[in-house]
């Protein structure tokens, strides 16, 4: 497995993501109606929860796919491995929306694109690598921003910086 180099890390918190995937609801709202939705696990079933309570679509389904391992001990990043399909959709996709929570490099997206081709793949976020695969995203990111997503990530008290708290990261 190839280790990919992140020069800086994004936090998304549960506000800006809820308020992420209403704006994708608004637009997939436009370009429906849908039959239902396929959610990319394990990061596209949160996403995909809230999509199909703003879009009331009922029909939900998985596609199960790993792709990424642990990187070094004690360290958030990444790195990607093999591409596996733990459990599949039927059909080819039509009438449904493919919803992830982000498209990085593409590795994954193109298989999950070549499986349900005609489905209408939707993110929240994309690196330029994998832009080209999905039909439509919110945000876009730099190749070499780590993503944090809320699932991810603790929040816990900072010691302020006068009572002998320290600076974890600079600017």
């Amino acid at each position: 497995m190839a280790r990919i180099p992140y020069e800086d890390e994004i936090i998304i918190s549960w506000v800006e993501l809820h308020r992420d995937s209403r704006y994708l609801s608004e637009i997939l709202h436009q370009k429906g109606p849908w039959k239902g939705i396929i959610a990319v696990t394990r990061g596209g079933l949160v996403p995909a929860a809230l999509v199909a309570r703003e879009l009331d679509i009922r029909l939900v389904d998985t596609i199960c796919v790993t792709s990424y391992g642990a990187g070094e001990a004690g360290t958030a990043a990444m790195v990607q491995g093999e591409v596996k399909i733990l459990k599949g959709v039927a059909g080819d996709g039509e009438g449904h929306l493919l919803i992830d929570d982000l498209v990085d490099t593409g590795r994954t997206a193109r298989i999950v694109r070549q499986l349900l081709p005609k489905a209408y793949f939707a993110t929240l976020y994309a690196k330029p690598a994998g832009r080209p695969i999905i039909d439509v995203c919110i945000k876009e990111f730099k190749q070499d921003k780590w993503i944090h997503f809320p699932w991810d990530i603790e929040y816990r008290f900072a010691t302020p910086i006068k009572e002998g708290g320290k600076v974890r990261s600079g600017p």
